[in-house]
Order: structure tokens, then sequence, then C-alpha cells
């Protein structure tokens, strides 16, 4: 997986798919967290899902959450600001260390 957690991406497809601003950019979302095993990721504000939660001690409050689902990480691409879009991410090798970089425009990530 290209995508770690912490970074900006926007959303491809499916009824989550970006839609953009008064100015015609993309709005770009952060990154929660990754689970490389399912192959999925953690957006902030996307995917809301409803939990039902039980009180777990004597005290606690119960009641109806609302947080963010997993995503498909196929679904979501890199977002850089250079482009102002999604791109793809391609691995350079440099001074012994892999660096992330935008594949159109070659800005590190």
């Amino acid at each position: 997986m290209n995508i770690k957690t912490g970074d900006t991406v926007v959303l491809l497809t499916g009824k989550y798919e970006d839609k953009k601003d008064k100015n015609g950019k993309l709005i770009p979302h952060k990154v929660i967290a990754v689970s490389p095993k399912e192959d999925k990721v953690i957006v902030e504000g996307v995917n809301i899902i409803h939990k039902h939660v039980k009180p777990r001690k004597q005290g606690d409050q119960g009641g109806i959450v609302d947080t963010e689902g997993a995503i498909y990480a196929c679904k979501v691409a890199m977002y850089c600001d250079k482009c102002e879009k999604g791109v793809r991410v391609k691995t350079v090798i440099k001074d012994g260390k892999k660096i992330r970089t935008c594949a159109k425009c070659g800005r590190e990530f």
C-alpha cells in the first residue's frame, strides 16, 4: 500500500466521491488509520456509520455513536498540492532511503 496514516487523499469512486468546492478544487481528506492486511483505510469525515454502544461500567453512557468506517484503499488516491488532484505514487531511492513522490510532477510526500 502506498497510503500511510496522516496522508491527504481524494476519493475516486462510489457514493463518497469528492465533490468540488466553490472554486472548482477537489477537497482533500486526512487518513486516520490504515489496515494493509484488509487493504482498507479509514478517512476522516467519510463513510460515517452508527454504532450501538452498551455502557461498560456503572455510570457510563450508552447509546448510538457516529464514527468513520473503513473503505477500500483502491477508492482513494494521494493528493498532490502542486498538481491539485489525485495522483499515483512513485517510489524513488534517494541516499539509500525510499521516498514517495508524485508520479506526474515529482513532488515528495
